[in-house]
């Protein structure tokens, strides 16, 4: 026996029917703005042969964290490769990008804000406890009411799921500067924005990195569970190897994922590093 639902659920789905209803303009431009950057992108990706990315991620590796990740990067990749799976992790790779570009842009203006005003703050920390305790599969249904079926619909659910680390670690890294820093601007005639322009965000930028970089790794965990909604890649071949209990087929893709995880986490790891030991040459 089903049980009715409660009037909370009934005025969401009403709300959800009227923004689907009234907002058909606005969510078509959302689709356009999200689908050519991430096409064009898969394009880029899978044009050249998948050598010429292997190496050209070794050589980052290399000036980043040494030979040996280097090495280890290029043989993962390589392995993908292998396994027929270059496509599909380009695909996803595309979508990481463009979802993590997307959560920048719109996490760190709310992080700034977030430190500068206690009030914003307190009202933004809630919203991000409930983004980031929601299920995942919940992010999937309005998207799909919204945007259909297909990689739009996973940007955006994978856009609302990854940006409270980047809106979070904003916020933390500029409250974390020493305010004597601060009032030594200002006693020079620093206004506020060259403030935030030439001392704050400079010194916040290693924790506004670890935040990109945990951006990163939520975008990456809900790419595979937008695949069940049509976003390609990686993520829907996991799905098909569900729905077709295969298991060669699951387990290619999902080391997969877990390669191209590693990569883009020691990458971002260090480029975050890098920004710290340029801001300890500063000092």
């Amino acid at each position: 026996m089903q049980l009715p639902y409660s009037p909370l659920g009934q005025w969401i789905e009403r709300f959800i029917e009227f923004l689907t209803a009234r907002g058909e303009a606005v969510f078509d431009a959302i689709n356009a703005i999200l689908e050519v950057p991430i096409d064009v992108l898969e394009s880029v990706l899978v044009w050249p042969p998948a050598i010429v990315l292997i190496a050209l991620v070794a050589l980052v590796g290399w000036r980043l964290r040494g030979p040996g990740f280097a090495v280890a990067s290029a043989l993962g990749l390589l392995l993908v490769d292998s396994m027929r799976m270059w496509e599909p992790a380009m695909e996803t790779l595309a979508l990481v990008i463009v979802a993590t570009l997307v959560a920048g842009l719109v996490g760190i203006p709310f992080g700034i804000l977030a430190a500068r005003n206690r009030i914003v703050s307190a009202v933004v920390r809630p919203a991000l406890d409930f983004m980031q305790t929601l299920p995942v599969f919940v992010y999937l249904l309005p998207a799909v009411f919204f945007f259909g079926i297909g990689v739009v619909p996973g940007a955006v659910a994978t856009v609302i799921f990854a940006i409270p680390p980047g809106v979070r670690l904003t916020e933390l890294g500029l409250r974390q500067i020493d305010k004597e820093v601060i009032e030594a601007g200002q006693a020079f005639g620093a206004t506020e924005m060259q403030l935030l322009r030439k001392v704050e965000l400079p010194l916040a930028l290693p924790t506004i990195m670890a935040g990109i970089n945990q951006v990163i790794m939520l975008a990456l965990s809900m790419v595979v569970v937008a695949g069940m909604i049509g976003a390609g890649g990686l993520g829907g071949e996991v799905i098909r190897s569900i729905t077709r209990l295969n298991i060669a087929l699951g387990f290619e893709s999902g080391i997969s994922v877990v390669i191209l995880a590693v990569v883009l986490d020691r990458i971002t790891e260090s480029l975050g590093q890098r920004a710290q030991q340029h801001q300890h040459v500063g000092e």
